[in-house]
């Protein structure tokens, strides 16, 4: 990435708060092993502020889609004060391997440390953390390596990798998951886990910002063969 591609990933700018398109494979802060991040170029989004704007919340690694970063300290913790309370509307869309039978419903799945050696992955722990996902049938195909879903995915607690984990547990592993589903560890088709839309309550007199990303190149051919058809692409924010 340069600082233009990471403008041009821009997808809603105000005083207060930033909203870019997260590429899938770019971690959006440096790990202790160090390498790049999304964070590298947060300089090329300060808009003639002091501040670097910063992470109001996190995606994984591997899931593309809406981030949402705050320009300075009080827009900042208003944000994650909202993200910590279930205020901010999140919409993921997936390709699951198979899928419910059911057109919709609720996952409700504690969930805790897989291993505390293996870093963040997780599993379902009856004496987890308590977990709610929903998820809705937006179009199914059978092809032949077996039936593809998409689903749009709201999760309703914030657990890291709680989709995955519970997309999987639930016998439907999300396309491309190579922790949780059946995707080789390199090599595989990309994670098809896309922040898809999001929606914050930032000003109380007036309506919540909804924002909408559109879908990665990875991803394009699963949807279609689900039903999904391609909108035009949207002008960049000014």
């Amino acid at each position: 990435m340069s600082p233009e591609d990471i403008v041009s990933r821009l997808l809603y700018r105000d005083g207060l708060m930033l909203i870019i398109d997260k590429p899938a494979g770019l971690a959006v802060h440096r790990g202790p092993k160090g390498g790049a991040s999304l964070e590298d170029w947060f300089d090329a989004l300060r808009f003639g502020l002091p501040r670097l704007p910063a992470l109001a919340h996190r995606l994984d690694k591997e899931t593309s889609g809406c981030l949402v970063l705050g320009r300075h300290r009080k827009a900042l913790a208003d944000l994650n004060l909202m993200f910590r309370h279930g205020k901010i509307g999140k919409t993921y869309w997936a390709v699951v391997e198979g899928g419910p039978k059911e057109d919709e419903g609720m996952i409700d799945m504690p969930l805790g440390r897989l291993d505390d050696k293996i870093g963040w992955w997780m599993k379902h722990d009856p004496n987890g953390l308590p977990s709610q996902s929903t998820w809705k049938v937006l179009g199914r195909v059978e092809g032949t390596t077996g039936l593809l879903t998409w689903l749009a995915l709201e999760p309703l607690t914030g657990r890291t990798h709680q989709l995955r984990v519970h997309c999987m547990e639930s016998g439907f592993p999300v396309l491309g998951d190579n922790i949780y589903g059946s995707a080789p560890r390199f090599g595989g088709p990309g994670l098809h886990l896309h922040a898809r839309e999001i929606v914050v309550p930032l000003y109380k007199n007036k309506p919540p910002i909804r924002v909408t990303a559109p879908v990665p190149p990875h991803m394009k051919e699963g949807l279609k063969a689900c039903g999904w058809i391609e909108e035009p692409a949207a002008a960049p924010a000014q």
